[in-house]
């Protein structure tokens, strides 16, 4: 799964890495090392009447938009979207016109041994991630305002994520951004991109255990262990 990943960019870097011409107004640190579920984070779509990329803010742990009350979701978790089962349950419509991508310099794991020792994993090559993701939106019938939320998609561990967990977040090349982000139905969903990511585009390395805390967020916690 991926229930932790960091940012070193600000609003403007992003746009500029994932050329978004469109910035929604929305406060956003100019970097976050520990970003957790249920937080308001950076996400890209299509603007659905124009087509064009956006940068917009939505909440971590997919609401569905047929959710009845937040309490149906109690104990369940929405932060993820499994590949393997992405065509049925709550992700089938989203999956359909409503993905996105989600920014990101790395992610963390942890090993399922007795010490669950943490590790970071970013790219060679020093770009950003783009994680692929699913948005929706679910309006609260008490008050009538909506909520917009995304899930991160992942798949089965390559060569390198295996030692440390056997679940990766599914992370998407440049080239492959057009067809993710677009809002049209087609015969040809894009499922074929829910593949695990090329090890050898990435790195990986120990950090400190404090990043199992929430509260923590600087730059020391990619510090090696």
């Amino acid at each position: 799964m991926c229930g932790r990943y960091y940012r070193r960019s600000d609003k403007q870097k992003i746009a500029e890495a994932f050329h978004v011409p469109r910035v929604d107004d929305f406060p956003l640190p100019p970097w976050d090392y520990n970003v957790a579920p249920n937080t308001m984070q950076s996400v890209i779509r299509a603007n659905r009447d124009t087509g064009e990329r956006e940068l917009v803010q939505l909440r971590w742990g997919l609401v569905p938009f047929s959710t009845k009350s937040l309490a149906d979701l109690k104990g369940k978790s929405t932060i993820n979207a499994r590949a393997e089962t992405i065509t049925r349950g709550w992700w089938a419509q989203p999956f359909k016109k409503r993905r996105c991508l989600v920014p990101a310099s790395g992610f963390y794991e942890w090993t399922h041994d007795k010490e669950k020792k943490p590790f970071a994993f970013d790219l060679s090559n020093g770009r950003m991630m783009a994680f692929a993701g699913l948005w929706d939106a679910w309006k609260d019938p008490a008050n009538g305002q909506w909520l917009p939320t995304f899930a991160i998609i992942t798949t089965d561990a390559n060569e390198l994520m295996m030692p440390v967990h056997n679940r990766m977040p599914v992370m998407l090349h440049e080239s492959d951004f057009n067809r993710w982000l677009s809002r049209e139905e087609t015969h040809q969903p894009p499922i074929d991109l829910l593949r695990p990511f090329p090890s050898d585009e990435m790195e990986l390395k120990a950090v400190s255990k404090d990043v199992g805390n929430v509260k923590n967020n600087s730059a020391d916690l990619l510090d090696s262990a």
